[in-house]
């Protein structure tokens, strides 16, 4: 299975999600094996680096700060983009406004929001790069890490369970 993460400019929130994600399916048991997370990718013009307020969030994770600081934001549905989008079986997004960015109709089919995996239902998800303040943006960052745990835990009940050939 392969997840792709897009949010507007692809300078917060998506690579937070690739990063932590990719995190999280590696520690786990019955999904490291099952899961890929692509490279994250904008839905609208991308920006130019990495949030320097989400490279503090990362390393607070534990991350290298020059491995994150190697993010680029890259240049919306180029063709190495293109691939990424046809090759996600999911395309997770922050708002529904992110499906509707998405300029190819077959990749819109894929489209989910981060809250509606998490926990079946759509919540926005803030873009924290509108919070300056390092105390909110973290606030909005973890809102974040949160629904990608719960996220990990409905794919371990899912692709974790035995095939019943009954």
């Amino acid at each position: 299975m392969k997840v792709l993460f897009v949010c507007s400019q692809n300078m917060c929130r998506s690579p937070y999600c690739e990063m932590m994600f990719r995190k999280l399916v590696n520690e786990s048991e019955i999904l490291k094996d099952k899961v890929e997370v692509t490279r994250s990718s904008a839905v609208m013009t991308p920006g130019t680096s990495i949030d320097p307020l989400t490279v503090e969030a990362l390393v607070r994770e534990g991350f290298d700060k020059e491995a994150v600081e190697l993010h680029c934001p890259g240049y919306m549905f180029r063709k190495a983009d293109r691939a990424l989008f046809n090759d996600a079986d999911i395309i997770i997004g922050m708002t529904k406004s992110h499906k509707y960015m998405i300029p190819i109709r077959k990749w819109r089919k894929k489209f989910k929001t981060l809250s509606e995996v998490a926990i079946g239902e759509y919540k926005a998800v803030p873009d924290p790069w509108l919070q300056r303040d390092p105390e909110k943006y973290v606030g909005e960052m973890n809102k974040i890490k949160a629904y990608l745990e719960k996220y990990i835990e409905n794919l371990e009940k899912d692709l974790g369970k035995e095939p019943n050939f009954e």
